[in-house]
């Protein structure tokens, strides 16, 4: 693939302490497309977010693109840029599970543009295909401010900060009133937004319908501290911030069938490149309709569509204090329909985009979902922390360039679970091919969704919300893969997860397809007992490290498992894994050390699949002498302490709150 040529002037900045990140060759991170540098120092407001060079100091130059090696079926923008360079190129110039969760309701541009607008993307052959970012990875920074494009805009206050009023005194007031560009600052305080309480015309069903609703695109949305500003579900005069009081619960309005709606906290609903940072969001309650979301990206849910391209998130908390089924009697209901369902949650939209420092924990479904983007979801995740929920992340149907790297997920039921699903946020199936079969620069091959430097550990928790099929996750695991193709998982370490530290499995669809989709037509094997069928196929385990896994002590039970049903597809492959408990079926890594190589009988690793099926609860016909942990009560948990951003005014026009890039 070609890389540009610049010319231009160049000076040297101060000493760096990057590492080479899975950077071939000369790659450079493109910052803010007009600003540079006054002081000839890297932007400290401005990490290079995803892909970074080793060097011991570095050359700054702002230039022009003059001249591009041709790459087939990419046109490339022309314009001023800021970039950061190896010091050898010269100053002047140089080449550059089977269960998974519930069913529910740059460079390169198009011809016309001339200026290059996306910040923080990559240069050359980190992009795959006309117009569709492969993210390469992330310098693991933990700055914590979002790329974004903000010169131009207005700032506009919510609440008073520092002694100073701001204009607006709720969110959705300074939302209304923003245009692309501008940012919305809020200050401390506890606000309880019922913009889908207001008679609005709104679709509850598909998830338009929020406390806060955003629906124009290029806004930025900003907390002053991420701990003190809190979008709270419960009633207006509640006492305290997220209370668990059940009478200061808002399940929303009332349905026409008398059943609650619940609610979603903040929306941002078919708008490109709304970034959120900064605050908390908790107890958004569920219900009949799309809600119990914290904060969601929602492209158009169950549209089978992508109607939201480009967001970014940092510094979010997401979580419920309040479960309904507190009685004695109803201990165990840990199905509870007002619980909350996901935290962060992006749906039907398209990169590039980025999360990072995310924090969730509650949730009867997962923490964290990306799902129903197709093969161009363009995320990534970095830092994020996700636990005490029945999936730490789940995403359906979600492939194409995705990095989930440097992340923990803990004490959930199940740590991870990735999933194709027919019945459910369409188009399946989870295939993190690279689009335009294209070669990740992370993986060397056709795989561009990527989970690496994770820490898994601890998913052994029975007590927490659960619902449909995420409650399925089994008990006691750190990652599930389930009937996912094309994914790499590398260099992760995995510990203290007391039935399987990984597992691949199958996914069985006994739903009904939705849009008209078709069980072979999406790659499935229609199953007279299952239904639709998705093997787990051409997936890489790599070099991952294992410990004290398997110790529930039931049959299978090890540090990795792998469970498939059909033949003639490519098999999944297993490579320098440190594994001292083993894995199920025996000497995996010696029988599938190559990705590919079409499968010719099923196999479902001896006792594994029916010790799969009674964690789950799926049947009742377990091994003797098995047992996993069983719920005794769900039990909700109190927040850690988070670390808020650094420089809320990183990036924000000078306003009464920030001056110079600085709080007053």
């Amino acid at each position: 693939m070609g890389v540009p040529t610049v010319r231009g002037s160049a000076w040297s900045g101060q000493q760096g302490h990057e590492v080479r990140r899975n950077c071939p060759g000369h790659l450079w991170g493109a910052i803010d497309s007009e600003r540079g540098p006054d002081d000839g120092a890297w932007p400290s407001d401005v990490p290079p977010l995803r892909c970074t060079i080793a060097f011991d100091a570095f050359v700054i130059a702002v230039a022009d693109i003059v001249d591009l090696e041709p790459v087939a079926g990419v046109r490339w923008a022309r314009g001023r840029v800021t970039m950061m360079m190896d010091r050898s190129i010269g100053r002047s110039g140089g080449r550059a599970g089977f269960f998974g969760r519930a069913a529910r309701g740059t460079a390169p541009v198009s011809g016309g543009l001339s200026r290059w607008r996306l910040t923080g993307v990559l240069l050359g052959v980190c992009v795959m295909g006309a117009g569709l970012l492969a993210s390469c990875g992330s310098s693991s920074t933990t700055s914590g401010s979002t790329p974004s494009s903000s010169s131009g805009g207005r700032a506009l206050l919510v609440g008073t900060f520092q002694g100073h009023a701001g204009q607006f005194k709720t969110i959705q007031a300074a939302v209304n009133a923003a245009k692309p560009g501008d940012w919305i600052l809020v200050a401390p305080g506890d606000y309880h937004e019922t913009t889908d309480e207001s008679g609005a015309a709104l679709d509850p069903a598909h998830g338009y319908a929020a406390g806060v609703v955003i629906t124009t695109s290029g806004i930025h949305l900003r907390g002053m501290n991420r701990s003190t500003v809190i979008v709270d579900g419960t009633k207006a005069g509640s006492t305290g911030e997220c209370s668990s009081n059940p009478g200061q619960q808002d399940l929303g309005t009332t349905a026409s069938d008398g059943s609650t709606v619940g609610r979603n906290g903040i929306v941002v609903w078919k708008a490109d490149n709304v970034s959120i940072d900064n605050l908390t969001a908790c107890n958004f309650l569920g219900g009949s309709g799309a809600s119990g979301n914290e904060i969601w990206w929602n492209g158009g849910d169950s549209s089978g569509k992508i109607g939201l391209t480009g967001y970014s998130g940092s510094y979010l908390t997401a979580t419920s204090t309040y479960f309904g089924a507190q009685t004695p009697a109803a201990a165990l209901q840990m199905s509870e329909t007002t619980a909350a369902q996901y935290g962060i949650f992006s749906s039907n939209s398209a990169g590039p985009a980025a999360w990072n420092q995310v924090y969730a924990s509650n949730f009867n479904d997962s923490g964290m979902y990306v799902g129903a983007c197709h093969r161009v979801c363009g995320i990534t995740i970095n830092h994020a922390w996700m636990e005490y929920s029945a999936l730490g992340y789940s995403g359906t149907n979600s492939g194409g360039p995705m990095i989930i790297e440097n992340s923990q997920f803990d004490n959930n039921k199940d740590g991870f679970d990735t999933n194709t699903q027919i019945n459910g946020d369409p188009p399946a199936p989870q295939d993190g091919a690279c689009p335009n079969n294209g070669i990740s620069p992370i993986t060397h091959t056709h795989s561009c969704w990527v989970f690496m430097h994770n820490d898994l550990h601890d998913n052994n928790n029975p007590n927490v919300p659960q619902a449909g099929t995420a409650s399925k996750g089994p008990t006691g695991t750190g990652m599930t893969l389930s009937g996912g193709r094309n994914d790499t998982v590398m260099d992760n370490t995995f510990t203290n997860n007391g039935a399987w530290g990984f597992l691949m499995v199958p996914y069985p669809d006994s739903g009904t397809p939705d849009l008209g989709q078709t069980c072979s037509g999406t790659g499935g094997v229609e199953n007279a007992a299952f239904g639709c069928i998705y093997d787990p196929m051409n997936n890489a385990l790599l070099h991952n490290t294992f410990g004290h896994n398997g110790f529930f002590g039931n049959p299978s039970n090890a540090d990795f498992g792998q469970i498939t049903i059909n033949t003639g597809k490519p098999q999944n492959c297993y490579v320098g894994n440190t594994a001292p408990n083993g894995s199920v079926p025996a000497d995996l890594e010696r029988a599938q050390p190559t990705c590919g190589k079409l499968t010719t009988a099923s196999n479902t690793a001896g006792p594994l699949l029916n010790e799969v099926l009674c964690d789950t609860g799926t049947t009742s016909s377990c091994t003797p002498g098995s047992a996993y942990p069983q719920s005794t009560g769900v039990i909700m948990h109190p927040l850690p302490s988070l670390p808020t951003m650094p420089n809320p005014c990183t990036g924000v026009p000078d306003n009464a709150w920030c001056s110079g890039g600085r709080p007053v």
